[in-house]
């Protein structure tokens, strides 16, 4: 593979670009795209396109802003990452500028075309990518914040399909959970952060029961989320322990991994209640992906 190729590869995270898809199936589900057989001739014949539309939108959004968040890096990891394609002289600043931003745009244009809704998310989710990125990543309370919102934002790209919103409070769910991580992550360098570490926990806590509590108000499946919560459970919790115990940046890093891919098993917990297993199972398959990707690109 061409070097310089490959270091616009590393720049967009491809392993964590799956999480942003599991997001849409969520959303997407949460507004009654799929039904409990995937009869889209009941809802309209133009849903796959739509759905192939948001998934690709959020995607660029999702790459750009991992990219601009390198470059607005740029002269920390020459210090603290000089592996990155940035500061390693792959890429320089100026192109991976106009590849973030275009990506940002991409994403935009894509959502517009679905409805107007879902390019009115994608413009505010735009901003509040650009925000994180430049400024707010900076602060320990709104950096955390910012990003759970970019991620409740994702979701709600999902759920505008119909160009309406309904049960959008399930957005509250990414927003504490991107925040725990956004928290833990604070520690990937120097390690030390036991206390974000604790609080990551009862976050996570919090959303295991989020989930549970919104199945059993709003679906009839509250059976079918148990299983899928369970292995979300494992997933965060494992690693989170181990970071607990030796709080070296190798172990906190390896929390923060595991809490980004866990969130395709949180996407699916949360889909199995308004649609069927096969959907949830199909969005747990990108989890094998994602952590394939992972062995090839880094995730933080």
């Amino acid at each position: 593979m061409n070097a310089v190729f490959k270091g616009y590869l590393r720049l967009a995270r491809p392993a964590n670009l799956p999480t942003a898809m599991a997001d849409i199936l969520a959303g997407s589900a949460i507004a009654g795209a799929y039904g409990s057989s995937f009869d889209f001739s009941s809802i309209g014949p133009d849903i796959p396109l739509k759905l192939v539309f948001l998934i690709a939108s959020s995607v660029c959004l999702y790459a750009a802003g991992v990219v601009l968040n390198d470059v607005f890096d740029a002269k920390i990891d020459r210090k603290e990452r000089p592996e990155r394609p940035i500061p390693s002289g792959l890429v320089s600043v100026k192109a991976a500028s106009f590849y973030g931003l275009s990506l940002l745009l991409a994403g935009i244009l894509l959502a517009f075309w679905v409805n107007v809704l879902c390019g009115t998310l994608a413009v505010i989710l735009a901003l509040a990518i650009v925000l994180y990125d430049s400024f707010s990543k900076k602060y320990a309370l709104l950096g955390p914040i910012n990003m759970g919102i970019c991620r409740g934002l994702n979701l709600l790209l999902g759920m505008g399909i119909f160009g309406t919103l309904i049960h959008w409070s399930y957005a509250g769910i990414p927003l504490v959970y991107i925040a725990a991580i956004t928290l833990i992550s604070r520690g990937e360098v120097h390690g030390n952060n036991k206390r974000h570490i604790i609080l990551a926990g009862v976050l996570y806590a919090i959303v295991i029961l989020a989930v549970m509590v919104l199945a059993f108000q709003n679906t009839s499946n509250m059976l079918e989320v148990i299983p899928f919560l369970t292995l979300f459970a494992i997933l965060v919790y494992g690693p989170l322990w181990r970071a607990y115990q030796n709080n070296s940046p190798g172990n906190i890093k390896q929390a923060v991994i595991s809490g980004v891919l866990a969130l395709i098993v949180l996407d699916a917990a949360i889909a199995v209640g308004f649609s069927n297993l096969l959907l949830a199972g199909l969005i747990v398959l990108l989890l094998p992906l994602s952590m394939l990707l992972s062995k090839l690109f880094a995730v933080t």
